[in-house]
Parts: C-alpha cells; sequence; structure tokens
C-alpha cells in the first residue's frame, strides 16, 4: 500500500509541475495578481507530493515532515485564498491588504516553522499528523490561517455567486472558477488539520492542483477575440475581474475616475437647471476630432453654404428644402396671413394651389392631399423662429443626386458599461440629452442611445454628424458638457470606435403616442 500511494504522490507531483510550468507561461504573457498567487501555491503543491513520495518509500523524518507542513499546510492554503481575493476584487485597497497579509504571514510563519522545535521526532510511514508534533505557536499560527482562509474561500464564493445573479459572461467565469478552487482549498486544509489516511491526503492534494491547472486553462482562460478589438482608446478600471475583462467592454472612460464599487448612481440634475457654462475639459471626443482633422482639410467655406441636396440629410423628410425658412409648427391652430378652415379641404386638394387668406410657408400645397396639417419635421432640427408675416410660395428645383452618403459625414459608436444599479440615472441622463441635441443641432444627423438586450449593464450610442466641424460644435454644447461629467459616477468603461458611412438608409422612426 505504501508503495502504491508513493507512485500516486509521484504522479501527482508530476501534475503539479506541469501546472506551474503553465501558470509561469500564463503569467509572462498576463501579470495578474491571481496568476502570481496561484504560481506560489503550486509549485508548493508539488513538493508537497513529492515529500509524500519519498516519506512513504523511506519514512518521514523532522526536515520531510516540516516541508510538508509548510508547503501544503501553510503556502498552498493561503496563497490559494489570496488569489481568490485578487480574482474578485474590484478596489484597490482589498488587493493590497490580501497582499500584505500573505507576504507577511508567510514570512513570519515560515520562519517559526523552521526554527521551532518539534515536540515529537518520531513518524512512520505515513502521513504524519501536525498536532501530535508541532509546539503551540506553530500549531496555532497554522489552525488561525486555516480559519482566516476557510473563510475568505466561503465569501468569495457569495461574492461571485451574487455578482454572477446579475452579471454577464465574466461573472459566470469568475464563479466557475470559485466554484473549483475553494472547495478543493478547503478540503485540502481539513486533510492537512485532521487524521485522514495517507491515500486521501494525495488525493485531495492532487486535486487542489488540478483544480488550479483546470481553471488556469478552462474558465479564466484568455478570450481570443480580444487581440481582434480594435478601439480607439480603453482603459480598465474595474478588473477583468481575473484580469480580462475591461481588457474587452465594452468601455474606455474618457477621464479617470476613483475606482467603481457598488453604489447607488446620483439622480441626474434636469438640463433645465444648468449652471452657466463652465471652461470645457478636454475629453477623448475632441481629440480624436483633432487627430482626424489632421488628416483632411476642412472645407469650412462650405459649411456656411446651403447644401445643394434639397432631399433630407438627416434621417427626417422635409417638405421644403432643408436650411430653408423655418417650417411652420403643426401645432399652431393659425397660419400667416390667414387661417386653415379644417383639417383638411373636401377632396383631399387645396382648390386653386393657396391657402384662404395667406399662403403656406416653405412650399406648395397645390394639388396635394393635406395629412398633418404639412408638418415638415424641420422645427425638430431648428430653433423656431418669429413669425414676420406670409411668406412667397418656392417650389424647389429637383437635383440629381447619386444616392451616396456624403464622406464628409463623421460618425462614432460609443459603448458604455455601467455600474451596478446606475442603469435607470443613465437612462433618464441619456433622454435629456438626446432631446437636447434633437432640439437644438441641426448638424447632428443621428443621436441614438440604444439598450442591450442580453447585457442590462451596457448602453451603446450611435452618432453621426455632417462632418467633423459638425462633431467639434456638438462636443462643445452645454448639454453634452453636462452629459460628459454626470455620467462619470454611473460608468465604469467606454469604448469608442470612429465610424465611415459607406452605404444608409435612414426613415423617421415611430415614435411613441404618449
Amino acid at each position: 500500500m505504501e508503495i502504491l500511494v508513493a507512485v500516486i504522490a509521484f504522479a501527482g507531483a508530476l501534475l503539479a509541475a506541469i501546472a506551474s510550468v503553465a501558470l509561469v507561461r500564463r503569467l509572462r504573457e498576463e501579470p495578474e495578481g491571481w496568476l502570481i498567487a496561484w504560481t506560489i501555491a503550486g509549485p508548493a503543491l508539488c513538493l508537497s507530493l513529492a515529500v509524500i513520495g519519498v516519506g512513504y518509500l523511506v519514512g518521514f523524518g523532522v526536515v520531510t515532515f516540516k516541508v510538508l507542513q509548510i508547503t501544503g499546510s501553510m503556502l498552498a492554503p493561503l496563497w490559494l485564498a489570496v488569489g481568490l481575493i485578487q480574482l474578485l476584487a474590484e478596489k484597490v485597497p482589498p488587493k493590497f491588504l490580501a497582499w500584505l497579509f500573505g507576504i507577511a504571514y508567510t514570512i513570519v510563519a515560515l520562519v517559526i516553522m523552521v526554527v521551532d522545535p518539534l515536540i515529537s521526532e518520531e513518524m512512520g510511514k505515513s502521513v504524519p499528523v501536525s498536532s501530535a508534533h508541532w509546539a503551540v505557536i506553530p500549531a496555532y499560527l497554522l489552525i488561525a490561517l486555516h480559519v482566516i482562509a476557510a473563510l475568505i474561500m466561503l465569501g468569495t464564493i457569495v461574492v461571485a455567486a451574487l455578482r454572477w445573479r446579475g452579471g454577464d459572461e465574466y461573472d459566470t467565469d469568475n464563479l466557475h472558477a470559485v466554484l473549483v478552487i475553494a472547495p478543493s482549498g478547503l478540503a485540502l486544509m481539513g486533510a492537512m488539520q485532521f487524521a485522514v489516511p495517507g491515500f486521501f491526503t494525495v488525493m485531495l492534494l492532487i486535486a487542489a492542483a488540478a483544480a488550479i491547472w483546470y481553471t488556469v486553462l478552462r474558465p479564466l482562460a484568455p478570450y481570443d477575440d480580444e487581440e481582434d478589438d480594435e478601439f480607439v482608446d480603453q482603459q480598465q478600471d474595474r478588473r477583468p475581474v481575473g484580469g480580462r475583462r475591461e481588457q474587452r467592454p465594452v468601455g474606455p472612460r474618457p477621464q479617470e475616475q476613483p475606482p467603481p464599487g457598488h453604489r447607488p448612481a446620483p439622480e441626474p440634475v434636469p438640463l433645465a437647471a444648468t449652471e452657466p457654462p463652465r471652461q470645457r475639459r478636454s475629453g477623448l471626443g475632441d481629440l480624436v476630432a483633432e487627430y482626424r482633422a489632421n488628416d483632411q482639410e476642412v472645407d469650412y467655406a462650405a459649411r456656411m453654404s446651403p447644401p445643394p441636396d434639397a432631399g433630407p440629410s438627416t434621417g427626417y423628410i422635409m417638405n421644403g428644402r432643408h436650411g430653408g425658412p423655418p417650417q411652420a409648427d403643426p401645432r399652431d391652430q393659425s397660419m400667416p396671413g390667414g387661417s386653415m378652415p379644417g383639417a383638411s379641404m373636401p377632396g383631399g386638394s387645396m382648390p386653386g394651389g393657396s391657402m384662404p387668406g395667406g399662403s403656406m410657408p416653405g412650399g406648395s400645397m397645390s394639388g396635394a392631399p393635406m395629412s398633418g396639417g404639412g408638418y415638415s419635421g424641420a422645427e425638430l432640427f431648428a430653433p423656431r423662429m418669429p413669425e414676420t408675416g406670409p411668406q412667397p410660395m418656392v417650389q424647389p428645383a429637383p437635383q440629381q443626386t447619386s444616392g451616396k452618403p456624403s464622406p464628409n459625414i463623421y460618425g462614432m459608436l460609443t459603448v458604455f458599461t455601467l455600474m451596478d444599479g446606475s442603469g435607470p440615472a443613465f437612462d433618464q441622463l441619456a433622454d435629456l440629452t438626446v432631446e437636447a441635441v434633437r432640439r437644438g443641432e441641426p448638424d447632428t444627423l443621428i443621436y441614438a442611445c440604444h439598450a442591450v438586450k442580453s447585457a442590462p449593464l451596457q448602453r451603446i450610442v450611435y452618432e453621426l454628424y455632417r462632418d467633423e466641424v459638425a462633431y467639434r460644435d456638438h462636443q462643445r454644447q452645454p448639454h453634452i458638457e453636462r452629459f460628459i461629467n454626470e455620467r462619470q459616477a454611473m460608468v465604469l468603461a467606454t469604448n469608442i470606435i470612429e465610424l465611415n458611412v459607406n452605404a444608409a438608409k435612414v426613415v423617421p422612426l415611430p415614435m411613441a403616442m404618449f
């Protein structure tokens, strides 16, 4: 039986050595805290298994007993627990305290366990029980360590499960990893603390080494699509919990923020109560626009002249020429110089092509069916102008267009990853911002905020501008400054992607009636 246990122990030591090599190779490519901690635990398990194999062949002595206790009973459980904290912690203080505790406890316990003499040196070819050989101080050091490590492992299971309930695939992977590492660590501490047959002790040590190897290869493996992501900027504030998050999505943060935590987001202040404009801080958007503006000369003279295309260029159907006189508000019950006798004329047309007592500004109504009071949609983007009297009817001349979007159109896709519980506050702030953009920015062609069905903590903002000058004008608006400043407390990360429009079909979106 001793030879069988020794063979199994040596095979487990080989497995732990292979896992340790895999950890070191991964650590060279991705220096994460949890990898560093488990790189300490892996070789410790390898050495403890090798010592058990030697002990079952030639018998245990003072040296082999102390090596087994230092590696299998102290180093492996301690650094498995520290690695779990590094995996799940989102803020710097918990990670720092875990490192401080792990290093300090390792040094103090190592010195005491090496120097302190054993109360009994009589051992055989079975795994010796620690309490029968250690003096008081080393014995209590190991008991305290096992209690602390067990509490940490149980706590990480609870934290990972709570995050998994409202999280994404990263939280699922982290829960998977914790459910593999924590039980194996708890079983290992039980085997080293109590009198367990040597065969089961060896199997539990092998299970702990295999758990580390499996976790690194499966749930915490690097994502293959990370190298294909081409984002303009990407900063990491929250983990990856596990070193893999936010090397991915969704989101560069334009400005440095305090480390995020699970806290309720503040309610946004309505835009109507905006204080006087403050000096704007330079943000990522301006840097992107200025960088791209250096590559292509912007024709400012062309910006000042009316566009050649009489058709809609903002995604709304215009009855009159874009950029012409402001259209009448369909909600008004009176017309300049006269009144509308009804919602529509008998037969669906206006006899004589003119309005009774006046004319329709912005175009001719001759022979055209009336629907919605001749609403053009222009006032969605242009401010209301005071009426000065009847306007002459102007018939825009038809112009030929290529049907291809202008090459000067500037587009951007921004993906926000929100903090837990901040979705409603962010949506309210976004609604106010979109409304302000709709009413006051005629050169902003599309500004839409999307929610993601499969990721409740993500929001996507899609933007199209007439050109880069329009984008820079947009960035300097007071409501955009407010949007950038107030969303900082709600956003964990932001990814920005610049776009060129190759082909497009844009029609007005159906709106809710109430």
